[in-house]
């Protein structure tokens, strides 16, 4: 499960917790995600010029992934979410149910992340 999230906790609604699957500056980046049950990240965007994006790989509990424009996708173990760089998103997990994904750091040109607002209580409240 990992540590508890302090370095980003600003960018969530409630605890998550991170554990770390690759050393920090390697070619591709992977870590486990898990979010106690209702939390989740804010609206962010992983920008890149060229390649960049986001892999999420579904390994336990129930979450939710969701696209700026587009209805919220329910996430259960064994679905993979490929988020392409430039497109806003957040993702956690459901109300009534842990949540945990491997989330891997798509190599590319000028990466950054950039977060946004947070999901609040009556837009999550709705799913």
């Amino acid at each position: 499960m990992g540590e508890l999230n302090v370095n980003f906790a600003q960018y969530f609604i409630g605890n998550s917790y991170l554990k770390p699957l690759t050393p920090a500056g390697t070619a591709v980046f992977l870590a486990n995600v898990t979010f106690e049950p209702a939390c989740r990240n804010n609206w962010h965007i992983h920008h890149a010029s060229k390649g960049g994006g986001q892999i999420l790989i579904c390994v336990e509990g129930k979450g939710w992934y969701q696209e700026e424009g587009k209805a919220a996708v329910s996430l259960e173990p064994g679905m993979v979410i490929t988020i392409p760089a430039n497109v806003k998103h957040w993702h956690g997990a459901q109300a009534d149910s842990w949540f945990s994904h491997i989330a891997v750091e798509v190599p590319g040109e000028d990466c950054r992340n950039e977060w946004c607002e947070p999901v609040e209580d009556e837009e999550y409240n709705k799913l």
